[in-house]
């Protein structure tokens, strides 16, 4: 290790950015460390130094650099065994083998097996399915909203939508759905007590484990069994491999989108003006989903990579052998990439499209096409429904959950009229 990078290893502890493990302020936080460079150092919760990635351009080049890995056994602290086996993020570091775990020819291999499952035709023939849960949930909103017309649109609308689509897809049992929503409250929380850590770990895989022994014995038209029967030159999937990459897909395949779906709506009601111009056909739903995306992106930052030699990023050196975290939201708001008026909520902006929200490079989101269906098809169906919809509280009351991950809230009240 050279000079220069065992001094930037060692940066004190007073430069690090410390992440707020309670997410009380993400947009300031999104600030300072943008403000730190494009290569800021950070202390994630459980006092876990990394560096963080926040500016668009640099992002982008990081995220197709070869000497930036996944493989968490690169990682020098890993190695040292300074990472705590009940690390409330272990989960995000270290979820098992699957295409978001590997790179190079193993990740060609693994995301192509995938790729072959989940299809662009698979994903556009769950639209009419998206409609059906649609309207049968903003049926619900109406049923269960107080007579003052308040109603919690996290907990009735953006929460089972993409979990219901998300077990159809997959072919999971939907009376497993409420299990995995605790289960998943604790993989992704910085508040899971050490003594959970690894029983929730286990219980998840365990679940998933017999969603693929079902499969095995009676396939069906879903993406679970699509997984088990890919096959490349005889190359298939391996049982662990189906299960790690069917435990990513149902986290992430979910959680996104009920951000999105959660994010877009309170943009929209913090903005009345960007609203109107939904609602009047002079932007088009589209924008409103790209620009929350850019503007408010779901996941906040996406842990984890790993320098097999040191890579020089702006004026600094993220060195061989750190970890590497990306700033989705600290990104988004990036002036260079998105112009002086990148801290605006704005539906008419001409580089929305730009955004990297959901990645970049190989590891890109296989599911960004369903994410973007579902808040397509959601979002324009509850606006119809409820025109007059608005939040029930001022912005400032909203609770962020304690997840440095994504970007998500305890709950959205809101009131369906005026």
């Amino acid at each position: 290790m050279t000079a220069v990078t065992e001094a930037l290893s060692a940066e004190p502890e007073r430069h690090r950015i410390h992440l707020d493990p309670f997410v009380s302020d993400l947009e300031g936080e999104s600030a300072a460390l943008r403000a730190a460079g494009p290569l800021a150092a950070v202390m994630l919760p459980g006092d876990v130094p990394v560096w963080a990635v926040t500016h668009h351009a640099e992002a982008k080049k990081l995220l197709t650099d070869p000497r930036i890995v996944k493989d968490i056994n690169v990682w020098g602290a890993w190695q040292r065994g300074e990472i705590a086996p009940d690390w409330p993020l272990i989960g995000l570091a270290n979820p098992g083998r699957s295409m978001l775990t590997v790179d190079g020819a193993d990740h060609r291999r693994l995301r192509g097996l995938v790729a072959q499952a989940l299809t662009p035709r698979r994903v556009e023939r769950m639209r009419e399915r998206i409609a059906e849960l649609t309207d049968g949930l903003l049926d619900r909103v109406a049923e269960q909203a107080a007579e003052d017309g308040t109603v919690d649109l996290k907990a009735v609308f953006a929460y089972p939508l993409p979990m219901y689509v998300i077990a159809d897809l997959m072919g999971l049992d939907e009376a497993i759905l409420p299990r995995l929503k605790v289960l998943f409250e604790k993989f992704f929380s910085t508040q899971t007590p050490p003594e959970e850590v690894l029983a929730t770990l286990t219980e998840l895989g365990g679940i998933m484990a017999d969603a693929v022994a079902r499969k095995r014995e009676n396939p069906g038209d879903d993406l679970t069994s699509g997984l088990i029967q890919a096959s490349e030159d005889g190359d298939r999937l391996t049982d662990q491999e189906i299960v790690s990459t069917l435990q990513l897909m149902v986290a992430a395949g979910h959680e996104t989108t009920i951000s999105l779906i959660v994010n877009a709506v309170r943009n929209l009601s913090a903005h009345p003006e960007q609203r109107e111009l939904v609602l009047s056909g002079e932007a088009d739903w589209s924008a409103a989903v790209e620009e929350t995306l850019r503007w408010s992106t779901p996941t906040s930052h996406v842990l984890i990579r790993f320098a097999t030699e040191d890579v020089p990023v702006g004026d600094k050196v993220l060195p061989a052998g750190d970890a590497l975290i990306v700033s989705f939201a600290a990104i988004g708001r990036d002036e260079q990439a998105h112009g002086p008026s990148a801290n605006e909520f704005d539906l008419t902006r001409e580089t929305a499209a730009r955004h990297i929200s959901f990645g970049h490079g190989p590891h890109v989101c296989p599911g960004a096409a369903l994410s973007r269906l579902e808040a397509g098809v959601a979002l324009p169906a509850l606006y119809t429904r409820f025109p007059g919809l608005d939040l029930a509280v001022a912005p400032g009351e909203l609770r962020n959950k304690p997840v440095v991950t994504q970007n998500d809230l305890y709950e959205l009240p809101v009131r369906l009229h005026s």
